[in-house]
């Protein structure tokens, strides 16, 4: 026998059993050599006990036996009854194996129930191997029926195995991944062992029921224990358990050890990146997990994708090829440890893109939607991914044109990649465009060839305003022009309409239709005939294509206006009387011709007999306005004696030519009767900055043969009175100094002699004067109207102040 038995003859202590503190009661020695209370059936001797009835449900005793370290198999041997008077259940006896001072774990046997007043024996055959110690210890516990008794006797501990029980084989040690299926297996020697309970014992926790077993020969048998998808909290101490009426066998215990499948704890360090490649540092030297680390891969995929790629890598660093262009990726790392499922979780990941690789080609031909004058509408295929090479793209389409006076434009226009047509705007009509789209990406670009468009026609512009001249005559107008800056076509003609809009002569009507014509397309220039004279004329002017008219131009031009239409004096004699000094003719008023009459004027030219006579059809009129007093200074042929407000001649009217009389600052002198005149009558219209006259010789006065009596030639009668006044003044003078001698000799004789020279001077004096008044004496109706005509004597200052003063004295100051 080993140490541990006890026949408990000097009680439990002898054997060195003790009682647990931390139970519910004690166990009860009962001794041979002492009284007892127990029944008298209860079997005699000493031996250990329990009452029921003193406890409460539940309540527990444990009585240890010696902690035991074997290094082979042994045998527990001992007797156990379960008794009451009334054959109700005194409770359970548990038996407990505590393995190197760890927690308890759950009864490897017990026993429940009546079991009668006989010793009972049971077998423990315990299976722990030095170093490991274990130590057995009885447990009794109350049932509910709280009546009888537990009793236990006769313990031993046997250095062979035991006999009614299995020994189960050295256990070993269970090493598995997190999440993989654990499993242990049990083999155990002994006969009809096969049929005995069977279990993985948990020391904290619940028990494994077998899942399979088996004889290996009829001696031995082997049970199997799975335990599924292992964690780290299932990581503990399991040992096997098999359990019979007659005993119980009990293994050591193995550990399941869980271990962490190792996880890096950084994501992975971009080096570098390419359009098809990214270079990687695995970065997994710092893991959450267990090692060894075994293996070490590279899991990626698309971040857009389902799909993932695993690649083994034996280097620090590792480069992904044959990636698509501008793709994200998601790369993590994998690390394993040995044993079924030591691959970790993917460590953090790595989220990155490639770049984008220059685009596969360009576009095919671009194809013409539509065409305009001012937009082309442009088709293309749709742009993928397998042509861009990047989902960050531009497509651009470029155009340039060249116009007339080195006009050119080039440009660019960003589209819409997603759109299938896209629409140019802003060209110009009838010009070729070049065309061509460019793909680009960050990469790299793609340029399609350049196509060709003419744009439609359109509407031509409007002539140039600073093109169109008009150039005036008196009853038509010459209009040219220059073609539109922007024929946007070819010209097929030019449309002008015209009509006046105002005219000088009131007698013109200018509310009217327009007229229009029509004109090649290479005209420029158009005559308008048959206009009104002084008429402004509104002219519109526009292109055509075969599109259309294109906005009008406009001009105003005013004709030139017409001179006066004076009434037919050719055969007619105008004159109504003739003297020495005047003739008097027939003023008839002229017609208006695109300007209302401004002025007639009467026009005296002398006749001089080697001076070539004027045509009457080819005369030209006198343009030049002379006064009688220039063209005697000057030397002019001819001198205007009148002119008059056309309102003064409504109708036919006598004028007398050298009435002596002014109108409107003319002098009308008397006419020389040895002179011969033509006389003119003029016609003017003025308007603005334009002047037209027209003439008629109306009279010719012939010169006279004979000198008159009473009226002399008026110019000489000027002459001849200026005379007069000097010698007068002369005469005055010698008679002043004469009367000055003369005073001083006697006053008495100076006054008479100087009254009598007055009285004689006078008298002289009057005589001269009568003789010219009866020189102008003749006047003419008309001139008598006339509030604007003044005589002679007046135009000379002869005032009613002589009329108080000696007339060779007036006569003097006249002179002066």
């Amino acid at each position: 026998f080993l140490l541990g038995g006890c026949t408990f003859d000097d009680g439990p202590g002898a054997c060195d059993y003790h009682q647990d503190l931390y139970d519910d009661f004690e166990w009860v020695h009962v001794s041979a050599q002492e009284p007892h209370y127990l029944p008298p059936e209860m079997p005699q001797g000493s031996y250990m006990i329990v009452d029921s009835s003193d406890h409460d449900p539940g309540e527990k005793a444990r009585l240890q036996l010696p902690t035991m370290k074997e290094n082979d198999t042994h045998c527990i041997d001992f007797s156990y009854l379960l008794y009451s008077q009334k054959g109700l259940n005194p409770g359970t006896l548990n038996i407990l194996v505590r393995v190197n001072k760890g927690p308890l774990a759950n009864p490897i046997w017990n026993v429940t129930g009546f079991t009668g007043r006989d010793w009972l024996r049971a077998e423990l055959a315990v299976s722990t191997f030095w170093p490991n110690e274990y130590q057995v210890i009885f447990e009794a516990e109350v049932s509910g029926g709280r009546s009888g008794y537990i009793a236990i006797d006769d313990i031993q501990v046997l250095s062979y195995p035991c006999d009614k029980s299995p020994h189960f084989l050295r256990l070993g040690d269970v090493e598995v991944n997190a999440g993989q299926n654990a499993t242990f297996q049990c083999i155990a020697t002994g006969r009809d062992a096969v049929h005995n309970k069977l279990w993985l014992q948990r020391r904290n926790g619940e028990d494994i029921p077998v899942a399979q077993t088996k004889n290996i020969n009829h001696r031995r048998f082997a049970a199997s224990f799975r335990l599924q998808e292992v964690t780290k909290t299932d990581q503990d101490l399991y040992r096997c358990v098999t359990q019979s009426e007659r005993g119980s066998g009990v293994s050591n215990f193995a550990q399941l050890i869980v271990r962490e499948p190792p996880r890096p704890i950084a994501p992975p360090q971009l080096l570098g990146v390419g359009p098809t490649y990214l270079l990687i540092q695995l970065n997994a030297n710092s893991i959450i997990g267990d090692g060894p680390i075994i293996l070490k891969e590279v899991e990626y995929r698309m971040t857009s994708g389902s799909w993932t790629e695993t690649h083994a890598v034996n280097a620090p660093t590792y480069k992904l090829w044959h990636l698509d262009p501008d793709t994200e990726y998601e790369i993590r790392v994998l690390l394993t440890r040995p044993g079924e499922g030591g691959t970790g979780l993917p460590g953090p990941p790595l989220i990155t893109r490639t770049k984008c690789a220059e685009p596969m080609r360009t576009p095919k031909t671009l194809k013409i939607a539509e065409i305009q004058a001012r937009r082309i509408a442009v088709d293309w295929e749709s742009l993928g991914y397998n042509i861009t090479r990047c989902h960050t793209f531009n497509v651009t389409i470029c155009y340039h044109y060249f116009r007339g006076h080195n006009e050119s434009k080039a440009d660019c226009l960003d589209m819409d990649p997603k759109a299938p047509q896209h629409v140019v705007n802003h060209l110009p009509p009838y010009t070729n465009v070049s065309l061509k789209m460019i793909l680009t990406n960050p990469e790299g670009r793609k340029e399609s060839e350049e196509t060709i468009i003419q744009t439609d026609e359109d509407v031509p512009g409007p002539v140039p305003v600073k093109s169109l001249q008009g150039t005036s005559f008196e009853n038509k107008i010459f209009l040219n022009w220059k073609e539109p800056l922007d024929p946007n076509g070819i010209i097929t003609q030019y449309e002008i309409s015209y009509s006046s809009i105002r005219s000088f002569d009131p007698a013109v009507p200018v509310a009217g239709p327009p007229q229009t014509v029509s004109n090649l397309w290479n005209s420029t220039h158009h005559v308008f005939m048959h206009l009104h004279p002084g008429t402004t004329y509104q002219f519109f002017i526009r292109a055509s294509t075969v599109k259309g008219f294109g906005p009008a131009t406009a001009i105003n031009v005013t004709t030139n206006i017409s001179a006066p239409t004076l009434p037919d004096y050719e055969g007619v004699d105008a004159s109504l009387n003739e003297t020495a000094t005047t003739i008097t003719v027939l003023l008839r008023p002229a017609q208006a011709k695109g300007a209302p009459i401004s002025a007639y004027q009467i026009v005296v030219e002398e006749l001089h007999p080697h001076r070539t006579k004027r045509e009457a059809g080819a005369m030209e009129c006198y343009q030049v306005p002379v006064t009688y007093q220039n063209a005697m200074s000057g030397g002019a042929p001819y001198y205007f004696a009148a002119e008059l407000p056309p309102g003064n001649l409504p109708e036919p009217a006598p004028f007398t030519v050298g009435d002596n009389r002014t109108y409107q600052g003319f002098w009308n002198p008397p006419l020389a009767p040895r002179k011969g005149y033509n006389i003119y009558f003029q016609a003017m219209s003025s308007v603005e900055k334009e002047t037209k006259t027209q003439c008629v010789r109306i009279a010719t006065k012939a010169a006279a043969t004979e000198e008159p009596e009473v009226i002399p030639d008026p110019a000489k009668q000027t002459d001849r009175v200026v005379k007069i006044a000097g010698i007068s003044a002369g005469i005055l003078v010698f008679i002043l100094l004469l009367l000055v001698v003369i005073l001083i000799v006697k006053k008495s004789k100076l006054a008479k002699k100087r009254k009598d020279a007055m009285g004689n001077t006078r008298q002289e004096m009057t005589h001269m004067v009568n003789a010219m008044d009866r020189s102008y004496a003749d006047q003419s109706t008309l001139h008598a109207e006339d509030p604007l005509s003044i005589t002679f004597m007046d135009q000379h200052n002869f005032s009613p102040r002589c009329n108080n003063t000696p007339q060779n004295i007036c006569f003097f100051f006249f002179k002066w």
